[in-house]
């Protein structure tokens, strides 16, 4: 017995040494901030975006009612200064609920708006930009980042930007019971005021993702849900294409009213953002106060 004892001794330890060199040998798994956000919208893009492969179990929630059921918030780009065409209905949608896409038409006033899910080493860069261009913008955070950028963010609160709710764990709302909305949403405003003092105003929706479910909810507990007029594929960081790109991007869809939403994941935006001020400004656009998206998302601005 001794002798068996004995042996399934040295079986134990040389199991546990090839399961220790495993774990050595195994390739270093990607950040989860990373991959949770690798594909932040899921919406329609309009051009330019047909290269990007989308699950499609993203699209439909299952619930076949209208009031439940999950949309992929999506824009027609317009050319040449043109607004951009939101999908049938959906504005009104919005306006019935506080909830806003786009500022005032007649006015070439521009809405800076950045998604934070993770840090990727720019938003300090960015926050230089913006305060050396005197430009206010809304950074949309999520909880990990709440709690892992504390300098940033109080950065953010220093030099008057507005920080907004990304949810805690960036998910789909649409998919959640009312509860576990509530939970995102509002356990992150939470944690937020315990750490600053402040509630937050404005929520992004994940992906894009909404119901008028959602709507109704997030309006109740007193949130603007903002969405946006541009955006585009900024968030894929192995597929950035220089700043030039990101430049002519943004440029060629500026408009009356819009709320432009970035990646601060972006290398090419943080490169370029100076740059697209300055041209903003040069052709006669102003970057507004993102307080007033409030106003007119409760119909007074």
């Amino acid at each position: 017995m001794e002798r068996i004892y004995k042996y399934f001794s040295f079986f134990v330890l040389g199991l546990l040494a090839v399961i220790s060199v495993c774990l050595l040998t195994l390739p270093k798994l990607s950040d989860i901030s990373a991959l949770t956000f690798s594909e932040e919208l899921t919406g329609s893009l309009s051009e330019g975006d047909s290269g990007i492969k989308r699950d499609s179990r993203l699209f439909s929630s299952g619930i076949n009612t209208r009031y439940t059921e999950l949309k992929s918030w999506g824009i027609a780009r317009g050319k040449n200064g043109e607004l951009p065409r939101a999908d049938p209905g959906a504005p009104e949608l919005l306006a019935r609920y506080n909830s806003i896409y786009l500022g005032d038409p007649d006015k070439k006033t521009i809405y800076l708006t950045f998604d934070e899910g993770y840090e990727n080493g720019y938003t300090s860069k960015i926050l230089d930009i913006l305060y050396e261009n005197k430009v206010k913008a809304i950074f949309f955070i999520t909880g990990p980042y709440l709690e892992k950028e504390e300098a940033l963010v109080r950065r953010m609160l220093d030099e008057g930007h507005v920080v907004g709710n990304h949810t805690i764990n960036h998910k789909s709302l649409p998919l959640l019971d009312e509860k576990g909305i509530e939970d995102e949403v509002v356990g992150l405003d939470r944690r937020f005021y315990q750490k600053y003092g402040k509630n937050m105003i404005f929520l992004r929706p994940p992906k894009g993702e909404y119901s008028e479910k959602t709507l109704e909810i997030t309006s109740k507990l007193g949130y603007i849900n903002v969405f946006w007029s541009f955006a585009y594929d900024d968030w894929a960081v192995d597929r950035q294409r220089g700043w030039e790109y990101a430049f002519k991007k943004v440029t060629e869809n500026l408009h009356n009213g819009e709320i432009m939403l970035l990646h601060a994941v972006s290398k090419d935006n943080c490169e370029a953002l100076n740059s697209i001020i300055e041209y903003a400004r040069s052709t006669g656009y102003e970057f507004g106060d993102v307080y007033d998206l409030e106003k007119l998302a409760r119909g007074e601005g």
